[in-house]
């Protein structure tokens, strides 16, 4: 049972993450993309992200059955069954172009008809009938009863935690960034759950600094050890590759968190800055984040040179100064030595 925990914990919301990157996070860099070029490039653009954005459910049901190294009918069926979980509406206005559904919906659903397709791929002589018929009935079945109602859980407590940070930015915004910024690093997708959360706002913004500390602190806390490989690995690609370190040697994990617990409330109670549902768990991974919060902060109305100034300070600059200065300070007091954050790559 720990087992099957574990897996579905890690291989199952990695493979969410995958799907949402490939659609969702993909299709709203596109659309945004689009939208700055104008003209009919820009709308051109802008139709292919709303198409991308749409099937978002199908790519999360093909990236689930991916990483759990499923055969083609299966991975398949995955996909129609994430996309009925995410749109468990049956009617006219059940699939609305440019609108992603339900993330959770479609894990749930796609979760679903993986592991009972699983069960009868490769066990009768008409395979292909069999395997896509009881995949997406199942999955089907569960996106429509089960779905809703973790969908409606998740986005409850999303709001919950909205609402916290917004009545208290301080201790709201220490608690969303250091546990957003933790997620990110541990092998559970931080994207995945921000979305499926429906972080907005100053909670969005306070779990985007987390997120930025742990991989920007990472990578040039580490930089002696790991040069520049690991700076562009860790700064724009994730700060999970620490997981075995931390695993021998937790303090190393101290100076990002600390930083996101210093960064977070300046964030959400001084700057006011926010952020998309999108952009909540990206960090800097393929700056995501700063793409979605430069949308954010312009449409709350953010000057475009305080933008890029704070993007660049809370996002790049003060998350490695401080990360750095406590990770020296700790190797001083040789709590932290060297080879300590040493990454296999």
């Amino acid at each position: 049972m720990k087992k099957y925990i574990s897996h579905l914990l890690i291989d199952g919301l990695s493979g969410m993450a995958l799907g949402l990157f490939s659609t969702l996070i993909i299709g709203t860099i596109i659309g945004q993309i689009g939208t700055l070029i104008g003209n009919d490039i820009g709308t051109y653009l802008i139709a292919i992200s709303n198409v991308a954005k749409t099937i978002t459910g199908a790519g999360i049901g093909v990236g689930v059955a991916c990483k759990f190294k499923e055969g083609p009918l299966v991975t398949v069926s995955a996909a129609v069954a994430g996309m009925i979980g995410a749109f468990p509406n049956i009617g006219a206005e059940a699939f609305v172009l440019g609108k992603a559904g339900e993330p959770l919906g479609a894990f749930v659903a796609a979760l679903v008809a993986i592991e009972i397709g699983h069960l009868v791929a490769g066990k009768t002589k008409i395979d292909i009938i069999v395997t896509p018929l009881v995949s997406i009935c199942a999955g089907a079945v569960a996106g429509l009863l089960v779905g809703p109602p973790i969908s409606r859980f998740m986005y409850w407590l999303g709001n919950l935690v909205n609402i916290n940070v917004e009545s208290n930015p301080v201790i709201g915004g220490i608690a969303v960034s250091v546990l957003m910024g933790m997620i990110l690093t541990l092998p559970i997708s931080s994207a995945a759950l921000g979305v499926s959360m429906g972080l907005t706002g100053l909670a969005a913004g306070a779990a985007t600094i987390g997120c930025c500390c742990q991989m920007v602190g990472f990578a040039v806390a580490s930089y002696r050890e790991n040069k520049m490989g690991g700076l562009i690995a860790q700064g724009i690609g994730t700060s999970m590759l620490q997981v075995p370190n931390i695993v021998k040697k937790p303090i190393i994990w101290l100076p990002p968190i600390i930083s996101s617990a210093i960064l977070g409330p300046i964030a959400s109670a001084v700057l006011h800055m926010v952020n998309t549902p999108i952009g909540s768990g990206m960090g800097t991974s393929g700056f995501v984040g700063q793409i979605a919060a430069v949308g954010a902060m312009a449409e709350a109305g953010a000057a475009p040179g305080m933008i890029v100034l704070q993007i660049a300070l809370m996002h790049f600059v003060l998350p490695a100064v401080l990360t750095l200065l406590i990770s020296e300070a700790m190797r001083k007091l040789e709590w932290i030595k060297a080879g300590d954050m040493k990454l296999d790559i």
